[in-house]
């Protein structure tokens, strides 16, 4: 089979038809592995320089230019360095670094391997949740089979534990230096000083894949599909009612409706669409047709694909009962060392539920004003996420909040419950609200 062609999908997911792919089928369908020139002393690596081009962006959430993180991590001034691939993937609604492992873990390696030849770094490290055996289990065969290769790295598997800030770019480096795996304070940052002090190039498995891509094809391939400002394509993970919700390549400023069609269409109405995952915004579905997966539409709306998830929220759902139960959740996952995060998101939570439960019509103020003492504090972006959805879940379901507070629960706040979540959780706020 031959590489993908410019402008047309899938490309991350080439030649992909249950996976795992081994090394044989994966060099059948990307090639070799290009060889890149050594980096000059105090000169950017060549590779380095066409990811610049290309525009790549970090898959993880922030976006951040990949071609910054590099060049941080060349020029430290210190012995060693180390890359760091992260698809721990603590976001219950994101499934896709996971199975971008699962299914073709050497396309993530070459990418992590050649982020490491460009920055002069000895090794990878691959880290993969606990919890996902399937990924484990393809990690652990490719790195057995890349033992073949000439010029590799040294590459090791870690299993990152679960949570939903354990795979935080601080947590995961502060659980690799074998203590807790909770988010730290910063500086120095992790190009700085990160596994065993070493400057350290952490990026999620998406970016990684995409990085192995870029070096095979270039820039130009590269920006054959997307927008100037986000080039390339993305994973997304889809869930909702449609007939096959699962994880999606797309290009950046695909529609909406193009995700959902290619889901097989949605068996109901949709009242609202989350996309980010749970730091994310809600948006009202009534720009579900005008919607589209990019900057210039997402942006002045205060969102931003994130973590690559989009859920789409059906009529016959309750969205105040699904806030209700995603807030508490997301309150019980601080890590549990900032007043702002342990004490603050948990007195949200419970405003929310004052509000939908018991007819306080003073709670929404009162969330306004513990937002304003929370954001902008901690040791990570946790409280501001959680704000940011829960701030945007208040405008776009305000008919059904009033609703809630003047008569308490609505017939649908007892339908099984439609947002992603660890089952420990599933159903709480509502048996309490029963």
């Amino acid at each position: 089979m031959s590489a993908p062609a410019a402008a047309r999908l899938p490309r991350l997911l080439a030649g992909v038809e249950g996976g795992p792919l081994d090394l044989e089928a994966h060099l059948a369908i990307h090639g070799p592995v290009p060889v890149q020139p050594k980096p000059r002393r105090g000169r950017a690596g060549e590779l380095i320089d066409t990811v610049e081009e290309a525009g790549l962006r970090g898959r993880g959430g922030a976006g951040f230019p990949t071609a910054l993180k590099l060049h941080a991590v060349a020029g430290a001034r210190a012995r060693g360095r180390t890359v760091v691939v992260n698809a721990a993937e603590g976001e219950p609604a994101s499934g896709k670094d996971q199975a971008l492992v699962s299914i073709a873990p050497h396309l993530v390696l070459d990418g992590a391997a050649l982020a490491a030849q460009a920055i002069s770094a000895s090794e990878v490290i691959l880290c993969v949740s606990e919890d996902s055996p399937q990924s484990l289990r393809a990690a652990t065969a490719a790195i057995s089979e890349r033992r073949s290769l000439n010029g590799e790295p040294a590459i090791s598997l870690a299993a990152a534990p679960s949570g939903y800030v354990a795979g935080q770019e601080s947590a995961l480096v502060s659980f690799l230096n074998g203590n807790a795996a909770k988010p730290v304070f910063t500086p120095p940052m992790t190009f700085e000083r990160g596994v065993r002090g070493r400057p350290t190039l952490l990026s999620n498995a998406e970016t990684f894949a995409h990085l192995a891509l870029i070096a095979r094809h270039g820039a130009a391939w590269y920006r054959a599909l997307g927008t100037a400002e986000h080039p390339g394509s993305t994973l997304v993970t889809l869930s909702g009612p449609v007939d096959h919700p699962g994880v999606y390549e797309i290009e950046h400023g695909a529609t909406v409706r193009s995700l959902i069609d290619a889901a097989g269409g949605e068996r109901e109405g949709i009242r609202a669409i989350l996309v980010g995952g749970y730091a994310g915004t809600w948006i009202d579905g009534a720009e579900l047709e005008a919607m589209t997966l990019d900057d210039g539409w997402l942006v002045p709306r205060q969102a931003s694909t994130g973590a690559g998830v989009v859920i789409l929220l059906g009529e016959s759902a309750c969205g105040v009962a699904e806030m209700v139960r995603v807030a508490r959740w997301l309150a019980e996952e601080s890590a549990g060392q900032c007043g702002p995060c342990v004490h603050g998101l948990a007195a949200v939570s419970e405003r929310l539920e004052d509000l939908a439960w018991r007819g306080d019509a003073d709670s929404e103020r009162e969330v306004s004003r513990l937002a304003a003492v929370i954001r902008g504090r901690g040791a990570c972006r946790h409280p501001d996420g959680t704000l940011r959805l829960i701030s945007s879940a208040l405008g776009v379901f305000a008919e059904e909040w009033a609703d809630h507070a003047r008569h308490g629960p609505c017939d649908a706040c007892a339908a099984p419950p439609a947002l992603p979540l660890p089952d420990v959780v599933r159903g709480m706020a509502l048996e309490e609200a029963s």
